[in-house]
């Protein structure tokens, strides 16, 4: 858990995603075509993935991936981040989080 909110403050958008995961995939390119640069931790290819995994469950992220965190605040799964973009809410989390600036 220490480790995932550590890696979660590091940068302004972070992505625990998974290389196999459609969704993940899917979440990275809505980030990348914003302009935005987000962390992105491949749990699959991470060591103790497992472990991380198993922590993100534990903060509520069904299934575990992909989870996103902003401002280094836990936002949500793929669901949760397609609400936001759809709302409108997810530009301006992102400005508040500095990780857009127009």
């Amino acid at each position: 858990m220490d480790r995932v909110a550590k890696l979660a403050s590091q940068k302004a958008v972070v992505i625990f995603s998974k290389s196999s995961c459609c969704m993940c995939h899917a979440i990275k390119r809505l980030f990348y075509e914003q302009g935005v640069s987000p962390a992105i931790y491949e749990l699959d290819e991470d060591s103790r993935g497992k472990e991380m995994e198993w922590a993100l469950m534990r903060l509520g992220c069904n299934p575990s991936v992909p989870a996103v965190f902003i401002g280094g605040k836990f936002v949500g799964s793929a669901n949760t981040v397609m609400t936001l973009q759809l709302n409108g809410s997810l530009k301006k989390m992102l400005k508040e989080a500095g990780a857009l600036w127009l």
